[in-house]
């Protein structure tokens, strides 16, 4: 644990200054290969929704139009730093738009919880749109928004979680348990965090590796689509080894101690 500890902090110190940029172009990468993709799709987008909701062909344009300015639109503010709040709501309209057309699934739920993350990020105490809104206590809404994100974020974990009696799938259940619990209570959280960067990282490659299938196959959508959004919750990760886990965590309790 020491080890760990000495190598994260001498990793945050070399990544310091570019990592919250790395985090961000990571979480929003999952709107920035869909919009891109709308553009060059347009009308197979738009026939696949008109066909699937009956909805006529004004109404399916408009929600491809839609969802290419939204996203387009989320993922530059976003990178550019500006008005980075607004463009998180339209963000997280886009994932309810999403949610309505197919389901309701575990990444879904993690991606939202990196625009927590990156919305608290964006939040600056003296000038917020959340101006006004009691706390409690010693926190703030942008600390719950910190506590929401992490327990959002490690969602989509429990779906790497195994249940056989192989000795690997035992210790892989037991470790990334152990690491979900960590980041949802926020003990040792950028370490904690970072061990779930490089686990999911390594999964992502390596099941989700759609660059071998040739691009007709369906697979090869499939593929994509999880893995950029496995990419966002890296991004989402990313961005709380950055930063930190706010003030509601043991973290930040242990300095009270």
């Amino acid at each position: 644990v020491i080890s760990g500890l000495c190598l994260s902090r001498a990793f945050l110190r070399v990544t310091k200054q570019y990592l919250p940029h790395v985090a961000r172009l990571c979480l929003i990468s999952t709107f920035l290969e869909d919009g891109i993709r709308m553009w060059f799709q347009w009308s197979e987008q738009r026939d696949y929704i008109e066909a699937t909701w009956s909805c006529g062909f004004f109404l399916a344009t408009g929600f491809v139009l839609l969802n290419l300015i939204g996203q387009i639109g989320g993922c530059v503010l976003v990178l550019s730093r500006n008005c980075v709040q607004y463009a998180c709501f339209g963000l997280f309209g886009i994932i309810a738009l999403q949610v309505s057309e197919q389901h309701v699934c575990l990444s879904n739920l993690a991606l939202g919880g990196g625009l927590l993350l990156l919305l608290a990020e964006s939040r600056s105490e003296g000038k917020s749109m959340f101006a006004g809104v009691p706390s409690m206590g010693q926190s703030s809404p942008k600390q719950y928004m910190q506590l929401g994100g992490r327990v959002l974020l490690v969602l989509m974990f429990m779906t790497l979680l195994h249940f056989d009696s192989s000795f690997f799938s035992i210790l892989q259940n037991m470790v990334g348990t152990a690491l979900i619990v960590l980041v949802a209570v926020g003990f040792k959280t950028k370490l904690a965090a970072l061990t779930l960067v490089l686990w999911l990282l390594a999964i992502n490659i390596y099941f989700n590796a759609f660059w071998t299938v040739p691009a007709y196959k369906p697979m090869h959508d499939y593929l994509k689509y999880d893995f950029f959004q496995t990419l966002s919750v890296i991004g989402g990760l990313l961005l709380l080894v950055a930063l930190g886990p706010g003030g509601v965590s043991m973290d930040e309790k242990k300095k009270e101690w």
